[in-house]
């Protein structure tokens, strides 16, 4: 059985890894050296790469007998702990200089997410959640919010490309009943504002475990829900997903299919 220590322990290294990584994004934004595109519209940039190092080594040096998983290295591991990472989440937007972006970084074990840290680093903003521990913004306790559907942001998926009918139909149906929606391209972004009560729900179809791992582990300890479009369990391999307040989250699974 995994000791609360051996969590914690990591969950600092965690931390420490997110705000070295957010410092070089602060200090590197507007200054992009090489963009190379891995395939149709989808980017990396030598800043993603340079910050995957900065937490590769923070994790490599504490814990090397831990795997890690991450954008750039999608690779299935073994470890009983696993590390799932995303160096810079919102490339496009840090490319085009729009200042919405961040670091996840979440720790599972035996395919559990157990601890999960965003850092926001334009804002000095750091997430923190732990499994049964609740969720935390800079130390504050954070909750979700106790609004109704009519009255929700809803925060949807911009990769609409992928599974474009699939996608605008259930986005026809929802905007009849939310109050407005917004599209942020970036989870870590939008899973925070809903863990913080300033969005209601985030519906995504396409997103990737180094994308979502820590976000909706620090949704569902800040109070709400989250499940997968089915409203089945969620899970390192799920792609598509509701996290929500928990209020309106039944409404909104009748709402997608």
């Amino acid at each position: 059985m995994v000791r609360d220590s051996q969590i914690a322990t990591r969950r600092n290294i965690a931390v420490k890894a997110a705000r070295k990584a957010g410092m070089l994004l602060s200090r590197r934004f507007g200054n992009i050296n090489k963009i190379r595109a891995k395939a149709d519209r989808d980017l990396v940039t030598d800043i993603d790469l340079a910050a995957e190092r900065i937490i590769k080594h923070q994790i490599i040096k504490n814990f090397p007998c831990d795997s890690i998983i991450s954008e750039e290295n999608p690779v299935e591991q073994k470890a009983d702990f696993i590390w799932i990472i995303d160096p810079l989440d919102g490339t496009h937007n840090y490319i085009h200089n729009i200042d919405i972006f961040g670091v996840s970084i979440a720790l599972a074990y035996k395919d559990e997410v157990v601890a999960g840290v965003i850092y926001m680093p334009q804002e000095d903003e750091l997430y923190l959640a732990e499994r049964k521990r609740g969720a935390y913004l800079n130390g504050r306790r954070i909750s979700v919010s106790k609004r109704k559907i009519d009255q929700a942001t809803l925060i949807f998926d911009s990769s609409l490309r992928y599974q474009k009918n699939r996608m605008l139909k259930g986005l026809s149906r929802l905007v009849d009943r939310v109050f407005n929606v917004r599209m942020f391209g970036s989870t870590v972004r939008s899973l925070s504002l809903v863990a913080e009560g300033k969005a209601e729900a985030e519906i995504e179809y396409n997103d990737k475990p180094w994308d979502f791992a820590a976000g909706l582990l620090l949704v569902e300890e800040a109070g709400g829900r989250a499940t997968d479009l089915r409203g089945k369990k969620w899970n390192l391999k799920s792609r598509g997903y509701i996290a929500s307040n928990g209020k309106i989250h039944n409404r909104l699974l009748k709402l997608v299919k």
